[in-house]
């Protein structure tokens, strides 16, 4: 009599669905469906993020030591935000210290917004002792060209009055001079690791204030204001002799006969600078911090590629390793957006790098298959299908979630499509 064939191998790691699921209630949606159809299956979940919201969630989730460190959120309200901690590596995320979900009543602050809350998470790590600190700028509320951050490490920003200027983009447009003297000197002894999967340039059609503000509430002429203060903040920061990295990048452009403004616009010179509202900016320009793709950074931290690799058959020896026999990925919108380097994306290319195939759930599809093939994703399916209504799919997703596995369920674990 041969042997029973083996049960299934299942790896769940989906992002999360903003404003309805984390990603570990994502994922344990999904393994309850797919338990339903096929109970004798093995699903593994694990929780993933782009370096955005739910990232130190994920992080919580697989070891990393939670530390609560008071902040100011995005409107200067106090909260409690949380860093983790594993070894001498710190990570910090602007999301949950200073994000949109800190808004107070969810109401947008577009032109007041700050990223002070960030700039106090990581003075929170400096304090604990990191070596390195990972920077995750999804989700952030400002756009301030990462200004609030640095004063909340020790840096003033002047009026021509020589008072330090109010929080937020906006007033950014009267800085008169900006003191660095003052930044905290342990930032000189660390690793700063900026996690981002925005190349945008700071300034310019593609830059923080012209995409980026208008999801955080601002109007058409908040953009305009945002962008001549951003550029006002550049040229400042540029000319900056406590700058060595961007006075360099200044002579060399000056030589070039560029002006200051404009180089910073230009970004294929300085990818990330756009991101968080030019966090990136302060991060990368000022405190010299290294740019990495923060769903890489995320998958490397949970572990992804050991959850879907070969494990030990437990038929016994000479049956041979198994790996996962699927990979379910999703978020809460597939769009194009999807296609520039979010979770779905990274977590399909590391299947693919395992041989496994990948699916997508999601609340809404915006993307044809042409599209799902090119980063890796063989079939997606949207709540939408299910339940039409949004307003209604976001309240019942995670009944929905079951059911769409159930589906994929049958799909895939019994007679896997070619």
């Amino acid at each position: 009599m041969g042997r029973p064939a083996r049960a299934p191998r299942v790896v769940v790691a989906s992002d999360s669905f903003k404003g309805s699921l984390t990603s570990l209630e994502v994922g344990d949606a999904v393994r309850l469906g797919l338990l339903d159809v096929a109970p004798h299956a093995e699903v593994v979940v694990v929780p993933v993020a782009d370096g955005g919201e739910g990232t130190v969630a994920a992080a919580v989730a697989t070891g990393w030591h939670a530390v609560p460190v008071p902040v100011h959120g995005p409107t200067g309200a106090p909260v409690s935000a949380t860093l983790v901690v594993r070894g001498t590596t710190a990570l910090v995320e602007m999301a949950d210290a200073c994000g949109l979900g800190r808004l107070p009543d969810a109401v947008p602050a577009p032109l007041t917004a700050s990223s002070r809350g960030l700039g106090e998470a990581i003075r929170g790590a400096l304090d604990l002792g990191a070596a390195e600190i990972v920077v995750g700028v999804g989700g952030s509320a400002s756009t301030d060209g990462g200004a609030g951050m640095l004063a909340a490490l020790g840096a003033r920003l002047l009026d021509a009055d020589g008072v330090d200027l109010p929080d937020g983009g906006a007033a950014l447009a009267r800085l008169a001079h900006l003191d660095l003297s003052g930044l905290d000197p342990r930032l000189a002894g660390t690793r700063l690791v900026m996690a981002a999967d925005v190349d945008s340039p700071l300034l310019g059609p593609t830059g923080a204030a012209e995409v980026f503000a208008p999801q955080k509430g601002a109007t058409a002429s908040d953009v305009t204001l945002l962008e001549a203060a951003l550029a006002h903040w550049a040229d400042v920061v540029e000319s900056h002799p406590d700058v060595p990295t961007s006075t360099n990048r200044s002579l060399q452009v000056r030589a070039a006969g560029v002006p200051a403004v404009t180089y910073w616009s230009m970004g294929g010179r300085m990818p990330g600078a756009g991101a968080a509202g030019g966090v990136g900016f302060a991060l990368l320009a000022v405190l010299g911090a290294e740019h990495c793709s923060g769903i890489d950074l995320v998958l490397d931290l949970v572990g992804l590629d050991a959850a879907m690799a070969a494990v030990p058959d437990p038929g016994g020896p000479g049956t041979g390793p198994k790996c996962a026999d699927l990979v379910i990925t999703g978020e809460g919108s597939l769009d194009a957006q999807t296609l520039t380097g979010k979770a779905v994306k990274g977590v399909a290319q590391r299947a693919a790098g395992h041989g496994i195939p990948a699916v997508a759930v999601c609340g809404c599809l915006d993307l044809d298959s042409t599209s799902l093939a090119a980063i890796g994703i063989r079939r997606a399916y949207p709540l939408s299908d299910l339940e039409p209504d949004r307003g209604r799919s976001i309240r019942s997703a995670a009944s929905l979630l079951r059911l769409t596995a159930e589906r994929i369920a049958v799909d895939w674990l019994s007679h896997p499509p070619g």
